[in-house]
């Protein structure tokens, strides 16, 4: 098995992203389990970039409601609604969302205080349903931009198949 974790901060996001993807595919080797892919996912995530809080938010009622897990970091909010904040939002749209302030974001929800911005992506199974919605916190404005959303979106890419 691979290393367990990988340090990837100071590294340009590129480089970072790809270093992460190829080192999630080794260590997910032969693994076909959402879950355990989920909770692996976020802890190699969270401590490669040394984020506030890094997780999963599963479908439990489609279209309506989402719970929390897998994650890394502070207690999640337990369950959201679709529509509701920026998971909610990235949920009932199907798309990512940016988040460079969470003060200017109506609606958020501050499920841990200390988080300033925020990145949420969908995740789709192979039959192109959604299963989840993959967040990440960071107590600093500013963190994610879209080399974010290229380097998770191919991450996250791997429960297509």
């Amino acid at each position: 098995m691979a290393e367990a974790t990988l340090d990837l901060r100071g590294l340009p996001k590129s480089q970072a992203y790809s270093e992460l993807a190829s080192h999630i595919e080794a260590v997910l080797d032969g693994i076909d389990d959402d879950i355990a892919e989920m909770a692996t996912v976020s802890a190699l995530v969270h401590n490669a970039f040394g984020f506030l809080w890094t997780g999963f938010y599963r479908v439990v009622t489609p279209g309506k409601l989402m719970r929390v897990g897998p994650y890394q970091g502070t207690l999640g909010c337990l369950e959201i609604a679709f529509g509701r904040g920026v998971c909610g939002t990235a949920a009932a749209e199907r798309r990512a969302v940016v988040v460079h302030d969470v003060e200017t974001f109506p609606g958020h929800i501050a499920c841990d205080a200390s988080a300033r911005s925020e990145i949420v992506l969908p995740v789709i199974d192979s039959s192109g349903d959604l299963i989840a919605v993959f967040d990440i916190d960071s107590e600093h404005t500013g963190t994610f931009d879209s080399e974010d959303e290229r380097g998770l979106a191919q991450v996250l890419s791997r429960f297509a198949r």
